[in-house]
């Protein structure tokens, strides 16, 4: 009997092992294949966190035919470089226009993001590449979605999970970010892993 317990302990253990390693594989791929947007606001004053989003929906537009035919992350980040000074100036079209002052910065970096949900879908916590839009001194909210591949865009889960396989994602990579039943656990300790990346990326 006392063999038989060591038997299934140690079956639960390298199960357990299994899991882990594919759990960390999903979250390497999740920020080896995902390419985020930030856009952060002058100011909390309501019409700079206005301002932010008519930003955000110039951005978006100048930036999604060009990732939209990209093959992976990289191609993506290299298509967005190269739209960097045509980014800034759509940003600061719309300011100009709007009579601010302010002016945008743009540029690709490497930052902490916490766990974030949308509508269809939730990406946890960790360190993201990702497009940064700063509004004049940028001491506003926030503005989260991503670039590549392209789920800011679509409405319903099923398109979501379609983007995401497209992307390369697994199917529990998928299920995870999109709240599948029987992913939850999953999606917790990758948000765990993400905050343990942030903490230590300071």
């Amino acid at each position: 009997m006392f063999k038989m317990l060591k038997c299934l302990l140690a079956l639960a253990l390298v199960a357990a092992a299994f899991y882990m390693v594919s759990v960390v594989r999903d979250k390497q791929l999740l920020e080896e294949q995902v390419l985020r947007l930030h856009v952060v606001g002058a100011s909390d004053a309501q019409e700079d966190q206005e301002l932010k989003l008519q930003v955000r929906d110039a951005v978006l537009q100048a930036v999604q035919e060009a990732v939209s035919q990209a093959p992976d992350k990289d191609a993506a980040e290299d298509a967005v470089e190269e739209l960097l000074p045509q980014l800034k100036e759509a940003a600061d079209q719309v300011l100009i226009q709007a009579g601010s002052t302010d002016r945008a910065t743009v540029r690709l970096s490497q930052e902490e993001f916490p766990k974030r949900e949308y509508d269809t879908f939730t990406l946890p916590a960790g360190v993201y590449d990702s497009l940064r839009v700063t509004i004049g001194e940028g001491s506003g909210r926030n503005w989260w979605c991503v670039v590549f591949p392209g789920l800011c865009v679509p409405a319903a889960s099923q398109q979501v999970e379609d983007v995401a396989t497209g992307a390369g994602f697994s199917q529990s990579l998928s299920g995870a970010i999109t709240g599948q039943e029987g992913y939850e656990i999953r999606f917790w300790i990758l948000d765990w892993l993400g905050r343990v990346e942030n903490f230590f990326h300071r």
